[in-house]
C-alpha cells in the first residue's frame, strides 16, 4: 500500500466520522447513515484494489473502472443536492409556521371608534 492510498482512506474515514457525528445525527434517519457507511466501505475497497473497479465496470458494461467511480459520484452528488433542496424546503415551511404563529401571538384587536 502507497501513501496515497493511505492518506484517501484516512480521508474517507475522517468524512464518516464527521458525517456520522454531527449535531443533527438524531434526527438524521437510518438509511442515510447505512449509506454513508456503505459509500465509505466501497471507497476504501476501491482505494485498496483499483483493478477491481475496472472488473465491476467491465462486468456491468462499463469501459473503466475509473468512469464507472464518476458516475457512482454523479449519482451520490443528486442525492446529496436533491436532499439538501427537500430540507431546505422543509426549514422554509417550518419558519413560515412559526412567523405566522408569532404574528397571530402578537395580533391587536383593532381599536373600534
Amino acid at each position: 500500500m502507497n501513501w496515497i492510498q493511505v492518506l484517501l482512506i484516512a480521508s474517507v474515514i475522517v468524512l464518516l466520522v464527521y458525517l456520522l457525528r454531527s449535531r443533527r445525527s438524531a434526527q438524521a434517519r437510518a438509511w442515510v447513515k447505512l449509506g454513508y457507511v456503505l459509500f465509505v466501505v466501497a471507497a476504501v475497497y476501491a482505494i485498496v484494489r483499483p483493478d477491481d473497479t475496472t472488473i465491476v465496470a467491465n462486468w456491468l458494461g462499463v469501459a473503466r473502472g475509473a468512469d464507472l467511480i464518476g458516475y457512482a459520484l454523479i449519482v451520490a452528488f443528486l442525492f446529496t443536492t436533491i436532499s439538501t433542496y427537500l430540507r431546505f424546503k422543509d426549514l422554509e415551511l417550518r419558519y413560515a409556521q412559526l412567523a405566522r404563529s408569532i404574528a397571530l401571538d402578537g395580533a391587536r384587536a383593532p381599536d373600534e371608534r
